[in-house]
């Protein structure tokens, strides 16, 4: 029979693989979404707008702001992992990349096909990478410390945070438009039903 520690060691690549897997997998759900011009994730309406007041682009953007939301768990005294610093790092190069390459579609039935994808594969790369148990990304953990220090619930917090960052975006001249709002209503429900299918299960106590 195997040791707790070396059945922990063959997880790591595959935990590895599902990180990374997850967050190329996020930034193309929401190349999708800037490409279907029918609203953007919360804080890429932000990106968007910073782009478009600023310049440079919504990946760059992506990792800058993410860059700058790290240095704000240090007064909160959260630790990143693996998975915070990569995802602040790659998920903008992804964006834009996907960007790219991705055809730009004018039929409103293909827009909205764009939307249902990058919704739903929004969700599924959200628990393959949250699955693979390397720390949360930099908003999330923003979040979480924030719910830490000042005992508010999740719920509340995140709502104060994404509403104060869609507006900001919204006057900065980002897209807020119904896939905006279809994003916040279901990627919950989504991401609860797909992270019990992807999460890799840590080793049994003595790992």
């Amino acid at each position: 029979m195997s040791k707790p520690h070396e059945r922990g060691s063959r997880k790591l690549p595959q935990r590895v693989l599902r990180l990374y897997g997850g967050l190329a997998l996020f930034g193309w759900s929401e190349a999708l979404l800037v490409e279907a011009g029918l609203g953007l994730l919360p804080w890429d309406v932000f990106h968007q707008g910073l782009e478009r007041k600023i310049g440079l682009t919504i990946g760059i953007w992506s990792v800058l702001v993410g860059i700058v939301v790290l240095l704000l768990w240090i007064p909160l005294r959260e630790r990143p992992g693996l998975g915070t610093v990569s995802n602040a790092l790659l998920i903008g190069p992804c964006i834009d990349l996907s960007v790219v390459f991705m055809p730009t579609p004018d039929a409103m039935w293909l827009r909205v096909t764009y939307v249902v994808v990058a919704i739903v594969g929004n969700a599924f790369a959200t628990a393959l990478y949250i699955g693979a148990r390397f720390g949360p990304g930099p908003r999330d953990g923003l979040m979480t410390g924030l719910v830490r220090r000042t005992g508010g619930s999740v719920r509340i917090v995140r709502t104060y945070i994404e509403v104060l960052v869609v507006i900001s975006g919204f006057l900065l001249g980002g897209t807020l438009g119904i896939a905006t709002l279809l994003f916040v209503l279901t990627i919950g429900p989504l991401v609860q039903i797909f992270l019990p299918l992807l999460r890799v299960e840590p080793p049994l106590s003595g790992a």
